[in-house]
Parts: C-alpha cells; sequence; structure tokens
C-alpha cells in the first residue's frame, strides 16, 4: 500500500490494534513509578509524530514509554515505596538529558557512522548491563505483590491474599504469552491487568479486598493531563528541575537505549524489506527518538523508545504503511486527554501490577541474558568475564547501598549503581585489548 493511499476502514482498525499493542506498556511504565498515564499517552503520541518527521515519514515505527528507566525513575518517585509527586520535576530534568544524549549520538551517528559507536557499546557491556536493570526492580515487583507489606511478621492473610491477587495476574499473563493467537498474543499485559483488576473487583465486591474508586468518580471526562496535584492535593504543573544527582541516575542509560534503538530499527527494517539505519538514516532515527524523549521531559511522561511490539503488528498484519502509526498516535493524544480513562489506570490495585511486574522485569533481565548469548562471546576467555562480572557486582552492589554518595562542597551526589555499571563496562571494554578468541566463530 503507498504511503499517500487513501485510509480505508480496514486501516483504521489495524491503526486501533496498534494501539492496543503499544498501550500496555505505555501506560504501565507510569503507573509503576507514579508518572502520570495520561501523559505518557500524549507524549507517546505526539512523540511518534516528532520521530515521523525526523524520518521523512518512511520509518513505520510507534514511540512509547522505555522499561529501561523505570528502576531510576522509580528510585526518586518512590524512594521509600510512596510516589512523592513533587519528585516528578527531577525526573523531568534527568529524561531531558537522556534526550540530549539521544541528540549527540545522533550527531555522531552523522559524522562518523553507526559502526564506529557500536564499538564503544557492544553486547558484552550492554548486555550484563540490561541484566543488572531487571534484577534491581525485582524487590519492586515483589513489594508491589504484597501490597507493600512488611513481611517482618510473616504471611498474614491480606499478604497471603495480595500474593494470591499477583500469582493470578502472573498466571494470566504467561498464558496469553504462551498460548494465546492472534490480537490476544499482542497484548497479554493489558489482558493480565484487566483480569487481575475485575478479580480484584470481585473480592471488593464480597468484602475481601478494599476497592478505591474516587479517583474515577472524580475525575472530567475531558482534562488538562499536564496539570496534576501534589500530595495536599492541590494542583499545579510540573516544570523540570535540574539536580546533578537525578541527571547521573537516569540520563546514563540512554547509552544503553541507543543500542536497543538500533536493535528496533534493525528489526523494524527486516520485517518491512528496508534498511532504515541507510534511508532516513540512523542519525535521523536517534535524533526523532532524542527530540521525542526531550519533549516527554519537559512535559513530565517518561522517556520515549520505540516499540517492537508495534513492529510485531507489522509483522501479523504485512501492512507497512507508516501512516497507520501516526493515525495511532493521534488516537493515543485523543485517549491522553480522557480523564476518565486515565483515572480508572491509576486505581489499578498494588497487587495487579506486581503481578505484572514479576514478569516484565524477569523479562528485561532474560533481554540482557539473550543479548550476551546471541553476541556468541566466548566466556572461558577472561576479558569476557571480567567485562560481565564487574558490571553485575558494581551496578548491583551499589544500588543495594542506594547508590554512591559524593560530597563537593556543600552538594552531595547520588551516584546511581546503573551509571557506576555503565562507566565501569565502557571502560573495562575500552582498556582490555580485544583478541580474536574473544568471540566464538
Amino acid at each position: 500500500m503507498s504511503n499517500n493511499a487513501k485510509l480505508t476502514t480496514r486501516d483504521y482498525l489495524l491503526s486501533i490494534q496498534h494501539l492496543f499493542a503499544m498501550f500496555g506498556a505505555t501506560v504501565l511504565v507510569p503507573l509503576l513509578t507514579g508518572l502520570n498515564p495520561s501523559l505518557a499517552l500524549l507524549s507517546a503520541g505526539v512523540g511518534t509524530l516528532i520521530f515521523h518527521c525526523c524520518t521523512k515519514f518512511k520509518v513505520p515505527v510507534f514511540l512509547g514509554s522505555s522499561f529501561a528507566f523505570l528502576a531510576a525513575i522509580a528510585s526518586i518517585t518512590r524512594p521509600e515505596g510512596t510516589v512523592i509527586p513533587e519528585n516528578v520535576s527531577l525526573v523531568q530534568g534527568g529524561i531531558i538529558f537522556a534526550g540530549l544524549i539521544y541528540l549527540l549520538f545522533a550527531l555522531i551517528a552523522f559524522f562518523i557512522g553507526a559502526d564506529k559507536i557500536k564499538k564503544i557499546f557492544p553486547p558484552v557491556v550492554t548486555g550484563p548491563v540490561i541484566v543488572v536493570i531487571g534484577i534491581n526492580l525485582a524487590s519492586t515487583a515483589i513489594n508491589d505483590a504484597t501490597g507493600n507489606l512488611s513481611l517482618a511478621d510473616g504471611l498474614t492473610n491480606e499478604i497471603a491474599l495480595n500474593l494470591a491477587i499477583a500469582i493470578f495476574t502472573l498466571f494470566v499473563v504467561i498464558l496469553c504469552s504462551i498460548f494465546a493467537h492472534g490480537f490476544f498474543k499482542l497484548v497479554p499485559i493489558l489482558i493480565g491487568i484487566a483480569a487481575g483488576y475485575l478479580l480484584c473487583i470481585i473480592l471488593g465486591t464480597a468484602g475481601l479486598f478494599t476497592m478505591d474508586y474516587s479517583a474515577i468518580t472524580s475525575a472530567a471526562w475531558i482534562n488538562i493531563p499536564f496539570v496534576t496535584t501534589d500530595l495536599n492535593g492541590v494542583p499545579f504543573m510540573s516544570v523540570p528541575t535540574f539536580r546533578l544527582g537525578a541527571i547521573l541516575s537516569i540520563a546514563p542509560i540512554a547509552c544503553v537505549t541507543f543500542m536497543e534503538h538500533i536493535g528496533d530499527v534493525t528489526t523494524n527494517g527486516t520485517v518491512v524489506g528496508k534498511d532504515f539505519l541507510k534511508d532516513p538514516g540512523l542519525h535521523r532515527t536517534l535524533m526523532g527518538d532524542g527530540l521525542a524523549t526531550l519533549f516527554a521531559g519537559f512535559l513530565g511522561a517518561p522517556a520515549n523508545t520505540t516499540y517492537s511490539e508495534n513492529t510485531g503488528v507489522l509483522a501479523t498484519t504485512k501492512n507497512y504503511n507508516p501512516r497507520l502509526l501516526r493515525l495511532t498516535a493521534v488516537f493515543a493524544i485523543l485517549l491522553g486527554f480522557l480523564g476518565k480513562v486515565g483515572a480508572v489506570l491509576q486505581t489499578i490495585p498494588g497487587p495487579v501490577k506486581g503481578g505484572v511486574e514479576i514478569m516484565l522485569f524477569g523479562m528485561i533481565a532474560a533481554v540482557g541474558i539473550r543479548s550476551l548469548a546471541e553476541s556468541n562471546l566466548d566466556f572461558t576467555h577472561s576479558r569476557n568475564l571480567t567485562i560481565v562480572g564487574l558490571i553485575l557486582v558494581f551496578g548491583l552492589g551499589f544500588a543495594q547501598l542506594g547508590g554512591l554518595n559524593l560530597t563537593i562542597g556543600s552538594i552531595t551526589l547520588n551516584i546511581s549503581g546503573l551509571f557506576i555499571a555503565v562507566v565501569i563496562g565502557v571502560f573495562m571494554n575500552l582498556i582490555l585489548p580485544e583478541t580474536s578468541d574473544t568471540v566464538r566463530e
């Protein structure tokens, strides 16, 4: 189908399918971190349109909330398990700098090409860093699954019920992921959340579980998503705050998602049958991601990234018209202004989110392991073992300690374990000599 051909009713239905494919993951990131899911939808839609403008309207990609930034964002917005809305401004500053790093990579790619950049961030570095991201989120998943209740007094009836809800939600997600076909296989997270939510409603009706619908009843049908409320319920519009500690926690993750970006764009091009790294070029796709992430940062939404979920829809439907993705972006923007939609998402119980998180965070770590496996690295070679081992120990170790606090004069900086892991990995990869036997033939 031509990019300029008139859209048919079938095309509109396919666009709605793209909307469903991205919806669950895009709104889940803000739900887990305390950001506004309506803003995430609005940002994803506008970010997708920005990306298409940067790539000459050639690449059929949808941009949504990036899971790679979850741990860093959550450590700032909910440091003690409870969301602090005022800290969103700190997250905004970090995400804006992540967008700037994308733009820096775009500039470098324009002048020296993608191959030289890849050498700085090979799989031996990015793989274990992704593992660190996933494992660092494990405690968040279990905390939500238990309803953020302490296990110090043992397994109480309330904790047992919360865990049962989480396990039920997880079971539904697994069933859909492995055994479902067609549309249902594309949205297992969405189906799992819906099933878990329905179970909580039934348990709430029976008086066994507490459901709070106040957010739904008080929400307007049409709202301005970038106006939020503080802990006292006072409306305010969050503006970015640039604090070095938050920037160092969030921005370096762009070095990891940069490699994911190359993989996603390559996969998308393979499905479509074109080389998008050459035309319109990696520098343009990176610029699209960077500007979309900058927009998200100023708005107060999660960082944006290319979505493989929608590439899966392309592969299934065989319809590669980029206009479908732009229409999906318009639908996402409209959903962002529907107050009731955002309110329903905010009432999803913690155990339901916990069940989904167990699956997602485990998958993030597994993706890192898969990246190492597919790179054919020889782990009998000390160089590879050293780099991976140091990244894991420094990344996980400092994360468990809450990062590294550095005091410079009157300023105290908190450097995240993930930032330390990235720096250690890149440094060791550059200084340790690479020989022909570090990769299996």
